[in-house]
């Protein structure tokens, strides 16, 4: 999602192309590709020419919009996904902590679009380390 917020409106990126300049292995980030584009983040197009690229422009996917499509609820516990999933969620101090902690780290996802993550990391960011 770096790679193809970086190098946004240049036209599709190969997936061999993006798992280079990232150093990701190919087979690692083929089976990223399938929830990206499920969740409707990113689009493929076939051909000579083809590739992969957003979906939509990169101020408009949050960082929260890639980590659900990737990991899925960002609840850390079944109960606060879940309510009634267990019976004591209305009584239980650690329902309320895990709550507050889940609800905090959606607000944070959802404030900090995929263009702000790009900008802020392009030039921090050693070979080394790459993000999805």
């Amino acid at each position: 999602m770096m790679e193809l917020a970086l190098h946004y409106g240049e036209g599709p990126i190969y997936l061999k192309e993006i798992a280079r300049r990232q150093n990701i292995p190919d087979k690692y980030l083929g089976n990223l590709i399938l929830p990206l584009k499920t969740a409707g983040l990113i689009r493929a197009e076939r051909g000579a020419h083809g590739g992969y690229y957003l979906a939509r422009k990169p101020d408009e996917i949050t960082m929260k919009d890639v980590v659900e499509a990737l990991e899925g609820s960002l609840s850390l516990v079944e109960c606060v996904e879940t309510p009634g999933a267990c019976s004591r969620s209305a009584d239980c101090p650690s329902h309320d902590l895990w709550s507050a902690v889940s609800e905090n780290m959606a607000s944070t996802l959802q404030s900090i679009t995929l263009k702000q993550f790009a900008e802020k990391h392009k030039n921090k960011t050693p070979e080394s380390i790459y993000y999805i």
